[in-house]
């Protein structure tokens, strides 16, 4: 979740490492159909955006979560709206790895549900850390963090497949998804402390990503389908 228009962090605003994951080492048991289609419309949105030069401003306040503005339904519709190439590329980078197993855990109902309420906690969250804030901030990546936040819990014994920048070599291992989700989440809440008291300037709405993992590990479980 990035503020827009004001500056824009220069890697996918979702979780900002020096690596990149590929892939998960569980697959899904079923077609993850409302996950393609949250990342379709994310997309779909995107390129709408694309196309409207320079009316995108005002796009991006009307749809973006202004939190001196404060109204519900952009708790919602921020969540589909992106600054940039990067910045949607990267989110569903992380959906598409994550999204389909939590699908998969929830079913596709309550999926659509959880992810949603995800999205809506952690805007919330950054509303309240930054009330008196004309920015607006947009993206899905609070909603993904609480897909993280799930996955964490659900999928403990699962491994990330990373590509990993050493200097002038590439090399791809695989991580602990535990140790990588929570080395980002305790990244998230050190980066939130320390930017408490600053003045808005735009840049990654870190305490929404914190905001949205913890609804996520809440929320997941509640919605779990039970087994048998």
């Amino acid at each position: 979740m990035v503020n827009a228009p004001a500056v824009v962090a220069p890697v996918p605003a979702v979780y900002a490492a020096p690596v990149i994951p590929l892939r998960d080492t569980i697959p899904s048991s079923r077609v993850p159909v409302v996950n393609y289609t949250i990342i379709a419309a994310n997309v779909a949105v995107f390129l709408h955006e694309a196309t409207l030069g320079p009316r995108s401003e005002a796009f991006l306040f009307t749809y973006g979560l202004v939190p001196r503005e404060f109204m519900v339904t952009t708790l919602f519709t921020s969540m589909f709206v992106h600054a940039g190439w990067l910045h949607v590329l990267g989110n569903m980078l992380y959906l598409y790895i994550f999204g389909d197993n939590v699908e998969d855990r929830l079913g596709h109902i309550r999926y659509v549900v959880f992810y949603l309420l995800c999205g809506a906690a952690a805007g919330a969250t950054h509303a309240l850390t930054a009330v008196h804030s004309g920015v607006p901030v947009v993206g899905a990546s609070g909603a993904i963090a609480g897909v993280s936040g799930a996955y964490f819990l659900f999928f403990p014994t699962s491994r990330v497949v990373t590509l990993v920048p050493i200097f002038l070599f590439v090399q791809i291992i695989e991580i602990p998804a535990v140790f990588f989700l929570f080395m980002w989440f305790v990244w998230q809440v050190v980066s939130g402390v320390a930017t408490l008291g600053a003045a808005s300037r735009g840049g990654v709405a870190v305490w929404a990503h914190v905001g949205g993992f913890v609804a996520g590990m809440i929320v997941g479980p509640l919605l779990r389908r039970r087994e048998g």
